[in-house]
């Protein structure tokens, strides 16, 4: 696959939700396989007031950051499949008002307002501004059913990452806005729903994957949707 992105060689990268299997795996790759000088990891395991619960606190976070300077390449690993103990709902009769209320708020809303705040923060010329995704949030690609608060959560933040683009675009035309789809990773999110899968990708594997598919995006009006192999996947 041909890169087309060259960032600079003293690049700055952000990783929100760097705790998390993908989110460390990011980190790790990215200091260690691009020789990215100053990658800054954000995580409320380490003391940040940090929550995508609290519009407050993600403002906050955009200010503390403002202050470090700008960033070619941000990444938002953040995300829930299992809420308040409870796994996705597989019909209608299992649907509950509070846990598709913190599934859109955990995976669209928070993830929004960070996308708000963190945006200001990139740099001219060839950036990218990556938010983990799934395969489930394809309306087109849904041919299961089920999953309803994570598969409506995830299609409606990847209509934010659309819209956004467009705007956000008009400023700098070489700017990339990717929703990722990471394959099915070995990790405590998807340890139950690992049975039947064929392919069960270790983390550092599914980032490399990742990046080398970002890295080859042209510029374009509007987001990727893209696995971590680099294919298409339809909205």
């Amino acid at each position: 696959m041909k890169t087309i992105i060259a960032f600079p060689e003293n690049f700055r990268s952000l990783v929100i939700g760097a705790q998390g299997a993908l989110g460390s795996a990011f980190v790790t790759v990215l200091r260690h396989r691009m020789n990215c000088r100053d990658v800054v990891e954000i995580s409320r395991s380490r003391g940040l007031d940090f929550d995508l619960e609290n519009p407050q606190s993600i403002e906050a976070l955009g200010s503390q950051l403002a202050e470090g300077g700008l960033f070619h390449l941000i990444i938002d690993a953040t995300g829930a499949l299992t809420i308040d103990g409870t796994g996705p709902e597989k019909s209608l009769a299992k649907l509950e008002s509070k846990s598709l209320q913190r599934s859109f708020m955990v995976n669209a809303i928070g993830p929004a307002l960070l996308l708000r705040h963190l945006s200001p923060l990139l740099a001219a010329g060839d950036t990218i501004y990556a938010k983990l995704s799934a395969r489930v949030g394809s309306i087109a690609d849904n041919q299961k059913g089920g999953w309803y608060g994570y598969r409506s959560s995830k299609a409606a933040m990847n209509m934010i990452l659309q819209t956004a683009s467009i705007e956000l675009q008009r400023k700098n035309a070489r700017l990339r806005v990717v929703a990722l789809q990471p394959g099915t990773v070995r990790s405590k999110l998807s340890q139950p729903f690992q049975g039947g899968v064929p392919v069960l990708l270790e983390p550092e594997d599914s980032v490399q994957g990742m990046m080398t598919a970002m890295l080859a995006l042209q510029p374009k009006t509007g987001a990727y949707f893209i696995d971590y192999q680099g294919q298409e996947i339809p909205w």
